[in-house]
């Protein structure tokens, strides 16, 4: 789950991370979340700039590969974009 809040165009992107024991032990829980600061490093890498995003980790992601962690945060940021816009 991804929520994204607008900010000024000229700030980077600041990421968040929600991980939970309900994702797993404090082991499970750190690969996580270094998967995620991997995939947020990606994201502002390739320009993400203007929001405040925070990610939360649901059960499952444990068992979650890099590359699928990876496209579910592109599809909610995706998702976060379009919402942002409309609104």
């Amino acid at each position: 789950m991804t929520h994204l809040t607008p900010t000024s165009e000229a700030s980077p992107a600041r990421f968040g991370f929600i991980v939970s024991k309900a994702v797993g032990g404090a082991v499970t829980r750190n690969l996580v979340k270094r998967r995620l600061r991997a995939i947020a490093a990606d994201e502002i890498r390739a320009g993400l700039v203007g929001a405040d995003v925070v990610v939360r980790a649901m059960p499952g992601a444990d068992t979650a590969t890099y590359a699928q962690l990876r496209a579910d945060v592109a599809a909610q940021l995706g998702l976060a974009s379009s919402d942002r816009v409309t609104a």
